[in-house]
């Protein structure tokens, strides 16, 4: 069993109060932990979301809340033009959004469109976000960027392949964007296995309720099924993720960047 997310300290080695966090995706569920416990560390946070997740996980009084659909283009500039009105600098960005392809299916018998559709969901939207955000971070002291990805990326499962596939070029980005902007911007990745969020059924925002329309309960099932093989005996819990995020984030981690982080219970030990 894990400690309940209100019996961990988070704030021992996340960033320091006063710090500027832009969580993207903050409205799905280690999102909306994330956010909180930033907000409880007093830190300045803001939120990039879609609409429809806004709207049904508003984030907390105080959290600076733009609509953004970061696989577009445009969307991002203009999200981006939007926290430049709030802030000169950014000291965290955080990339939680994620979707995949669901019921799993094997490789041929996804339609491309599909595949680019989670490609550009997953890969390009993380692209987009860190080149748009890059001037603000560079305009902070301390900056970094925290990714998430999957363990997924390492040791795909039957079915995943183009969240997978996205996942693995998460992790090259990742590492490219921490020897490109070193020594002023630090970038590393969490590697989660599943976790217990309404993302096993297809993702939390708009594109993930349409994947779990579709059969996302038929995924959650087959998740299930890999307990077993997990040493710690369990599925991940947000809080799992949500402490490594911010110990990234912090200035204990300083002299650490581009690295990835695995938090599986020891299913996956590259």
């Amino acid at each position: 069993m894990t400690a309940s997310a209100s019996a961990i300290d988070f704030s021992r080695l996340a960033p320091l109060p006063g710090n500027r966090i832009l969580v993207v995706g903050g409205c799905g569920a280690i999102g909306r932990l994330l956010v909180s416990e930033c907000v409880r560390m007093k830190l300045e946070v803001a939120v990039f979301a879609l609409p429809r997740s806004l709207k049904a996980n508003p984030p907390p009084e105080g959290v600076i809340s733009i609509a953004v659909d970061v696989a577009d283009e445009a969307s991002v500039a203009e999200g981006v033009k939007s926290l430049q009105g709030h802030w000169d600098s950014l000291d965290t960005l955080v990339f939680l959004v994620g979707f995949m392809t669901v019921p799993p299916r094997p490789v041929d018998e996804i339609d491309p469109a599909e595949w680019d559709s989670v490609a550009m969901g997953n890969l390009r939207a993380a692209y987009l976000v860190s080149r748009a955000l890059l001037p603000m971070l560079r305009a902070a002291e301390s900056p970094s960027i925290v990714n998430v990805g999957s363990s997924l990326a390492y040791n795909p499962l039957p079915g995943v392949a183009p969240y997978a596939a996205a996942k693995a070029g998460l992790v090259a980005l990742t590492k490219s964007l921490a020897i490109e902007n070193a020594p002023k911007i630090r970038a590393n990745l969490v590697a989660p296995s599943a976790i217990d969020t309404p993302f096993l059924a297809g993702g939390g925002g708009e594109r993930g309720a349409t994947a779990a329309a579709a059969g996302g309960d038929a995924w959650l099932r087959n998740m299930t099924k890999y307990v077993p093989t997990i040493p710690m005996g369990r599925i991940a819990q947000v809080e799992d993720v949500v402490g490594p995020v911010l110990f990234l984030a912090g200035p204990s981690a300083a002299f650490i960047t581009g690295q990835v982080i695995h938090v599986n219970g020891g299913r996956v030990t590259p």
